[in-house]
C-alpha cells in the first residue's frame, strides 16, 4: 500500500540538507506540496567533461542542463546540486539551470588547436531530453554543432522526445557519427510511474526504439538501476522487449545510493513502498557490505552477495537468448577536420 501523503510527481518527497551548508531548515514533516519547477539560466566557461572515473568508457561528457525533472529518486547525479547551494532532494527536480551557451561553447572545444576528436556522452548526469529541452532546444542544437563538425556523439536519455530530432540524427548516423541509448529499468507501467515519474512511459520508450531502428539509428538500453526487490525480476523481460524493438546491445548497473542519494531514496520508499522498504533496502544492503553505496571503482558496477550474482546470471542468460551475435556501434572519428561544414547545416 501507498502512502497517501506521498507527492505524486516527484520522486524526492522533500529537500535533503546541503552537505556543504553551515545553517540548514527543516520542513515539518507533514508539509506536502509540490513546487513549481523554476529555470535558471547559467553561465559556464566550458560544456565539456573529461571523464577520469577508471571504470566508465567515454573520454568526454557534456551536460546541458545541471538539475533533472524526471524525479528519478535514485539518481547519482543529486549530489552535484549542492555544489550550487541546492538540496539534492526536491531542488534537483525543480530548481533547472540551463546553459543555453553550450552549442557555442562546444564548437569553441572543436576548435582548440591540437584537439584529437573522441565520442562525447551527451548526458551522463542529467537527462539533456527532460522536459526542459521542449522549451530551450539546447540538445538540438548540440546535435547540430556535431553535425556540422563530423563529431561522434553518444546520446542517453529516459525520454521519447529524442524521437523530435530524427532529422539531426539520422545523417549523423549515415556518417556513423550517433548512438542513442535508452534508459528502461522497468517495462511495468505501474512501477516505472513511481521510479522516474516525468519520463516517457515504458511503451514509448520500447517504440521510441522501434522508430530510431527503422530510420538506422543505432539504439543501445541502459537496464538501469537495477534494484533488488522491486525491477530485479524483469531483466529477462527487458531484454527480450528490447531486443525485438531493435536495440542492438544493452548495459545494466546495480542501485548504489551515495551522500545524500541516500536519505532521498529512503523517504521515497518508505513512502512509495512502506510494505516492503525495509526489506529492499537490507536486499541492497546485502550487495553493499552492508550500506547503501558504493564508490570503489569496478566494485561500485559489481556488488557482491548472493543477490548481486542472482542478477548478473539473469543478463548473463538474456545476453545469450536475446543478444547472442549482437554488438554496439563503434563511432567513426575519421570525419572531423575542426572546421565547420555549411553544408551540412539544417537550420539557422
Amino acid at each position: 500500500m501507498q502512502n497517501e501523503n506521498i507527492i505524486k510527481g516527484q520522486g524526492a518527497q522533500r529537500n535533503v540538507i546541503n552537505r556543504f551548508d553551515r545553517y540548514t531548515f527543516e520542513p515539518e514533516e507533514d508539509s506536502f506540496e509540490t513546487v513549481k519547477t523554476s529555470f535558471t539560466e547559467v553561465f559556464p566557461k566550458s560544456i565539456v567533461n573529461q571523464v577520469k572515473s577508471d571504470d566508465l568508457p567515454m573520454e568526454y561528457s557534456m551536460n546541458p542542463y545541471q538539475g533533472c525533472e524526471h524525479g528519478c529518486s535514485y539518481c547519482f547525479a543529486r549530489p552535484t546540486h549542492e555544489y550550487w547551494g541546492y538540496s539534492a532532494g526536491v531542488d534537483f527536480e525543480r530548481k533547472i539551470m540551463v546553459k543555453k551557451n553550450a552549442p557555442e561553447l562546444l564548437e569553441k572545444f572543436f576548435q582548440k588547436r591540437g584537439y584529437r576528436p573522441a565520442p562525447i556522452l551527451l548526458s551522463g548526469n542529467t537527462d539533456c531530453y527532460q522536459p526542459a529541452e521542449r522549451q530551450f532546444e539546447i540538445t538540438r542544437k548540440i546535435l547540430q554543432v556535431c553535425l556540422d563538425y563530423r563529431h561522434p556523439v553518444h546520446v542517453l536519455t529516459k525520454n521519447a522526445l529524442v524521437l523530435r530530432d530524427i532529422d539531426i540524427l539520422q545523417p549523423l548516423s549515415e556518417q556513423n557519427l550517433v548512438s542513442v541509448s535508452l534508459s528502461i529499468p522497468t517495462i511495468n507501467e505501474e512501477l516505472r510511474r513511481k521510479m522516474e515519474p516525468r519520463t516517457s512511459t515504458a511503451k514509448n520508450k520500447l517504440k521510441a526504439i522501434e522508430i530510431l531502428s527503422e530510420h538506422k539509428i543505432p539504439v543501445n538500453v541502459m537496464v538501469a538501476p537495477i534494484i533488488p526487490g522491486l525491477n530485479s525480476d524483469e531483466p529477462l523481460t527487458i531484454l527480450k522487449a528490447i531486443s525485438e524493438a531493435g536495440a542492438q546491445s544493452f548495459g545494466y548497473t546495480l542501485v548504489r545510493l551515495n551522500d545524500t542519494v541516500e536519505p532521498v531514496f529512503v523517504n521515497w520508499i518508505e513512502n512509495a513502498f512502506p510494505d516492503r522498504a525495509q526489506k529492499v533496502l537490507n536486499l541492497i544492503r546485502s550487495m553493499r557490505g552492508g550500506k547503501l553505496g558504493e564508490k570503489k571503482f569496478f566494485d561500485r558496477q559489481k556488488g557482491e552477495g548472493n543477490i548481486a550474482e542472482m542478477i548478473h546470471n539473469s543478463f548473463k542468460i538474456g545476453r545469450k537468448k536475446f543478444f547472442d551475435g549482437k554488438e554496439s556501434s563503434k563511432l567513426s572519428t575519421k570525419g572531423f577536420t575542426g572546421a565547420k561544414d555549411q553544408q551540412l547545416r539544417l537550420f539557422d
